[in-house]
């Protein structure tokens, strides 16, 4: 006998999107279950082939096959009949709290005992200068986890013991039932999944097999770094269960602002005031960099807001790559004091200007209540 449409099998439109196909494979399940049906081979075959057509559509590889060459296709695929579980998890309600779906065929009652779960992660918030960014740093870290107990090696029980099996799952961490069709499984309540249990614990860690620990880690930050980023240390984290890896450490740095650089990526932006005879008539400034002082020649007439690009004179790029480069505005410095001698050139310098109207700037092209990075970004187009 030739299978159903799974689309039809779920009462959905090959397009419906996957909240769509969750709720009509609920209200099937629903419908169907043993539990609600009990001796109806009917409603379980029905119960059956709701979950195997869901199994598909909830799969979005699957269901791209499926939508492309039908059941043929799933069949000559290599993994069509491995059902992933976790395409079932958000059914625990109705599904007896079961927490895993072990699909169809011979995966049922397949569950064992999971191994040792590996360490959690952990995260470090690291605080840098700018000029560390600039040049990378090397940094010690004080990093507060669980570690081995030293005193019964991580097993949690007390000197000259050892855990003995769990007499209730008999070591498999889980209890296996039938319920209608389905053999299911629930972890272990006895031993909560470990397979093993502890009468007599370890005084030190009191049979949690971990104790809390300062370690000290030191850290290479590289030259380029940008807050947000972070720096993974493999196996620093949280230990897991005896026998099981670590997690990790993630450091996430924070860089500090600059006085004057605005930083965008890799380029530098920066705004430097000029006085009003060079700009005038040109002649050459000396601007800073982050490797000291570098001159630029400034061409005659030069207006207030012209933009100069130093390449390759930005923020080092933190894979090694090309560096940014570095953007300057100029702008007319205005003296703070003047000497006799300037006053009196500069007010016959103003007798013979010509006198203009003045038409404001709009607040649209470059208001002043805008921050600078966005005036600038203008600027650079």
């Amino acid at each position: 006998m030739s299978k159903r449409d799974y689309y039809e099998v779920l009462q959905v439109a090959q397009g419906t999107n996957e909240q769509d196909i969750k709720s009509a494979y609920r209200k099937l399940a629903l419908k169907y279950h043993p539990d609600r049906n009990p001796g109806d081979h009917a409603a379980e075959e029905k119960f059956k082939e709701a979950a195997e057509a869901y199994s598909v559509l909830a799969d979005p590889q699957k269901r791209g096959i499926y939508d492309r060459f039908g059941h043929a296709g799933l069949d000559a695929s290599p993994n069509s009949s491995n059902i992933d579980p976790t395409v079932f998890s958000g059914f625990d309600d109705i599904l007896g709290g079961l927490g895993d779906i072990f699909g169809f065929g011979d995966v049922f009652g397949g569950g064992r005992r999971r191994g040792p779960q590996r360490g959690a992660d952990l995260r470090y918030d690291l605080e840098i200068s700018f000029d560390d960014a600039v040049a990378g740093t090397e940094t010690t870290l004080q990093i507060p986890r669980d570690e081995t107990c030293e005193q019964c090696n991580g097993s949690g029980a007390a000197s000259g013991t050892q855990p003995e099996t769990c007499p209730k799952c008999k070591g498999r961490g889980q209890i296996h039932y039938q319920q209608g069709f389905l053999t299911v499984a629930r972890t272990c309540s006895h031993c909560r999944g470990a397979g093993r249990v502890i009468t007599k614990p370890c005084q030190v860690c009191q049979g949690r097999g971990q104790t809390s620990r300062e370690r000290k880690l030191t850290v290479k930050i590289p030259a380029g770094i940008d807050t947000g980023q972070r720096l993974r240390i493999s196996g620093e984290g949280e230990f897991g269960g005896q026998g099981a890896h670590p997690g990790d450490l993630y450091v996430v740095v924070h860089v500090n602002e600059h006085p004057f650089f605005i930083r965008e990526g890799d380029n530098l932006y920066c705004e430097v005031p000029v006085d009003y005879p060079t700009m005038v008539l040109g002649g050459t400034i000396e601007v800073p960099t982050l490797n000291g002082d570098a001159e630029i020649t400034i061409p005659r007439a030069t207006k207030s807001g012209t933009r100069f690009r130093l390449r390759g004179k930005g923020m080092p790029e933190v894979n090694g790559g090309s560096p940014g480069d570095l953007f300057l505005a100029v702008q007319i410095g205005t003296p703070d004091k003047l000497t006799k001698e300037q006053r009196s050139l500069i007010e016959k310098l103003s007798k013979t200007m010509v006198k203009q109207k003045v038409e404001p700037i709009t607040k649209e092209n470059l208001g002043s209540d805008r921050p600078f990075i966005d005036r600038v970004k203008d600027i650079f187009g």
